[in-house]
């Protein structure tokens, strides 16, 4: 009896010593019952949800190496303060404009534009446009229209604040022709012949969408 218990003992040794051994070559533990293994993180390119880019700046008198430039400090006084974002996902594109300090209870047309700002207002060139117009000035509805363009009009508040979003499929990120953001004296125009008019520029933003 001595033997034999002696023999079953060592055996049961044995085998847990070889199932020891077999966990630590299995190059980790076995996830706890109720739990999964670590994941790694999905790539972007399943959410396709990119950073959002912001452009935050105070208006001023154009001069060298600014970013938000008043030409009408009557209308866009300086010290007035615009905030910009542009977000992407999944093919689609968000825009948000945030103003605080220009005149109270008006309305303001505005849009994204092909140049930089310069020391005047023209200097920021046309509208962006998707689809191109091959007739220049656009002002067919065909192509000057809130779809094609990105409009972001906005009527300020008692204080001078305003605000506005604009949704679409704008390919900012294979195109080099979004460069500004312009404010106009008016809401833009729909009609033909004046589509996306919106009479004078009174401010541009140097933005990146």
């Amino acid at each position: 009896m001595l033997h034999q218990r002696t023999r079953l003992t060592g055996s049961m040794f044995g085998l847990c010593t070889a199932a020891a051994l077999l966990a630590g070559c299995g190059g980790g533990q076995a996830p706890a019952p109720g739990q999964q293994s670590p994941q790694p993180p999905a790539s972007q390119e399943h959410g396709q949800h990119a950073a959002a880019k912001q452009t935050s700046a105070t208006f001023e008198p154009y001069k060298e190496g600014a970013t938000a430039i008043t030409y009408d400090p009557a209308q866009v006084p300086p010290g007035a303060h615009i905030d910009l974002s542009s977000e992407r996902a999944n093919g689609h594109t968000k825009i948000t404009v945030k103003v605080e300090g220009l005149q109270p209870n008006r309305d303001y047309g505005a849009h994204v534009h092909t140049k930089p700002c310069g020391p005047k207002g023209d200097d920021a060139g046309p509208h962006f446009q998707e689809k191109a117009d091959p007739v220049k000035p656009s002002v067919d509805p065909a192509y000057a229209n809130p779809q094609n363009e990105v409009w972001l009009d906005f009527h300020t508040d008692a204080a001078g604040n305003g605000m506005a979003t604009a949704e679409g499929t704008w390919s900012f990120d294979s195109r080099q022709d979004a460069k500004s953001f312009v404010i106009h004296a008016s809401h833009t125009h729909t009609e033909p012949g004046k589509a996306g008019t919106a009479g004078d520029r009174l401010a541009c933003t140097n933005a990146t969408f």
